[in-house]
Formats: C-alpha cells, sequence, structure tokens
C-alpha cells in the first residue's frame, strides 16, 4: 500500500485544478457560472481555500483567469491556464509597460480609468484638463486627511454634474460605467483634496492678482449675438442696434419641425472684464463691437456699461481667485516634465 505524502497530494490537486480551469468559459457572460464551478471544487477540496480570479479585458468578450491555491507547506500558488497563445495574462497584459497610463507629469502618472472619470465639460482642452488633474494630485499628496465635510460636498458636487440624484442613482450609474463604490470613494478622496487645493490657492492669489490687473476685473455690462456674418451684419447696420438684438432675445423660439426661426444666439450678461468674450474686454462703455470672427461664427453685440473694480466686492475678488488659480496652473505646468503614451 502506497501513502500519499502531502507534496504528492498537492500535485494531485494542482492537476485536478489545471484542467478545471482550461474547462471554464473565458466569456464575460459565463463568469458567474465559472465561480460555481469552483466554488463547488473547493467545496470539495476544503484544504486548498480556492479562489478564482477574472480579469475582463477592456472592450473585450473575452475573460482571463487565475485559480489562487494554498499550499500545505503555506503561502500560495497561483496557477493560470490560458487557452490561446500560451501567454498568461499577467503577462500578456504587460507586454507594454505603460499599457494602462495615460500620460506623466513629474513623477504623477495617471491611469486610462482615471482620466475618463477626471473629463468635465470645460473650456480647456483634454490634454490641458488631465494635465492639471495629475498636477493638483501631485500636489494635493501633501494635504492632510480631507474631513467627512470636504468628502461629502466632493461627493455632492461630482453627483450633481452628473445628474446624479440619489443613492440608487448613483449606484446604478456606478454599476454601467464598471467602478465599484469602493474606486469612487477612492476618487472622491483626491478630488476633496484638490478642491481644498485649489480653494486654498485662490484665496491666497486673489488680492496680489487684482492689484496687479485691476482692469481685467472692471464690471462690464453686455448683450451680444453669435450667428452668421450676414444676419449679424443685418442687425448691426439698423438705427438702433441694441433694440434689433432685444427683438431677437425677445422672440419666441420657432416651433419644432416649423422651419424658418432666428438663427442667432443672443446672451445679455454681467460680468468681471477677462470673463467676458475676449472682443468685449478692452471695450469702452457705449462701444459696438463686430461683427467679428468668434469661435466657428461671428459675434455682434454692444456694451452697456462698465465701470472700475471693487477691490472689496465678493465676486470680484472671486474672479481674482480664479484668475490667480489660472495663472498659478501655468507656471506649474511650465515646470513639468510631461510624457504621453496615448495621445
Amino acid at each position: 500500500m502506497t501513502t500519499q505524502t502531502p507534496d504528492t497530494a498537492f500535485a494531485a490537486v494542482l492537476a485536478e485544478a489545471v484542467d478545471l480551469l482550461r474547462t471554464l468559459s473565458r466569456r464575460r457572460p459565463d463568469v458567474p457560472g465559472a465561480r460555481r464551478a469552483v466554488e463547488r471544487w473547493r467545496a470539495a477540496n476544503p484544504g486548498t481555500r480556492a479562489q478564482l480570479v477574472a480579469d475582463v479585458r477592456p472592450g473585450s468578450p473575452i475573460v482571463d483567469y487565475d485559480l489562487v491555491l494554498s499550499h500545505p507547506g503555506g503561502g500560495t500558488v497561483a496557477l493560470t491556464a490560458p487557452a490561446d497563445d500560451g501567454v498568461p495574462w499577467t503577462v500578456d497584459h504587460s507586454t507594454h509597460w505603460a499599457s494602462g497610463r495615460l500620460l506623466t507629469v513629474n513623477d504623477q502618472e495617471l491611469l486610462i480609468q482615471n482620466a475618463l472619470l477626471t473629463l468635465r465639460a470645460r473650456e480647456q482642452t483634454i490634454q490641458e484638463e488631465l494635465v492639471e488633474h495629475c498636477i493638483l494630485t501631485e500636489l494635493a499628496a501633501r494635504e492632510t486627511e480631507p474631513t467627512q465635510s470636504e468628502l461629502q460636498e466632493a461627493s455632492d458636487a461630482f453627483r450633481l454634474q452628473r445628474g446624479l440624484r440619489g443613492r440608487a442613482q448613483t449606484l446604478r450609474w456606478l454599476e454601467n460605467v464598471g467602478l465599484t463604490p469602493s474606486a469612487y470613494d477612492n476618487h472622491i478622496h483626491g478630488l476633496a483634496l484638490r478642491r481644498r487645493l485649489r480653494q486654498r490657492v485662490e484665496h491666497e492669489t486673489a488680492r496680489d492678482y487684482l492689484e496687479r490687473h485691476p482692469s481685467e476685473f472692471d464690471h462690464v455690462w453686455a448683450v451680444w449675438a453669435v450667428g452668421p456674418k450676414d444676419r449679424l451684419t443685418a442687425v448691426a447696420v439698423q438705427d438702433d442696434p441694441l433694440t434689433a438684438l432685444a427683438h431677437v432675445l425677445l422672440s419666441p423660439p420657432p416651433s419644432p419641425g416649423g422651419g424658418g426661426g432666428d438663427d442667432l444666439t443672443v446672451t445679455t450678461a454681467h460680468r468681471a472684464a477677462r470673463e467676458m468674450p475676449e472682443p468685449f474686454r478692452d471695450a469702452a462703455a457705449g462701444a459696438v463691437v463686430g461683427p467679428v470672427p468668434h469661435g466657428e461664427d461671428h459675434l455682434f453685440g454692444i456694451v452697456r456699461g462698465r465701470r472700475p473694480a471693487d477691490p472689496e466686492d465678493p465676486g470680484t475678488l472671486a474672479a481674482a481667485g480664479r484668475a490667480g488659480f489660472a495663472a498659478f496652473m501655468a507656471e506649474q505646468r511650465a515646470k513639468a516634465e510631461i510624457t504621453w503614451y496615448w495621445l
């Protein structure tokens, strides 16, 4: 009679485990069935404490597996049984050492998943947005832990920006984009620190920037229209172009499918000069501007009023803080060592 040693018994378990791995379907919808198969096998071999690790390839219906087993001598053993080219997924996915990265700024790397969470509807280009994210993440790493209040404010801002109102809707969104609640919490943690950093820089730079660039924060009232040059020219030649713009602004929108309708977008605003469309930033009160090229269309408008900035006005200080932060980030980008991998 032959007595099995622990090593020979484990060798037999390994052979069974390899056979099990090779029978598992590698289609994404079959992952739950694969997990149940491993649970049944573990029940028959409790000493293995077998755990199935599934790797779902981004944008692919194919799934790769590892089977992790407890070794009788201590520690664990991980098995991979690729069915195609014989290359384990841990090696296959590391063919390019930066396959999961989009870029690094200084020593701060940005993973593709985090980049997708970072993108927002702003006037910056995608490249500027992602570089700014890396710089802020690097600087925020020096911050103390966020408070519960900061975490809640960051989470509220993130959800509001995406129209997520309530826990159930947020959880559905996370499931749809393939994020776990833990990954969401990690993202909010970083977001809270970046928001704190930005608020502090804005507060620290506001007055200094306002003193050095006072005219940028003049209060400007203006009304303007954006649209085809010929339509704007027709408004501009009117005896009273302001009334003509008001007529466009107050006209009811065209009925759906009714044809016709006005092809101008009219805006009336009261803002800091630097936050006005560029043609209005230095224009005096009463000035008529345009039509001039503006984006993919043309712009025509009138400056209705302009007065010097009040250095104690909260709105003026807030605008100066935003400008100070933009200047701070421009300095950081100029100093940063940036490496792109995908763009």
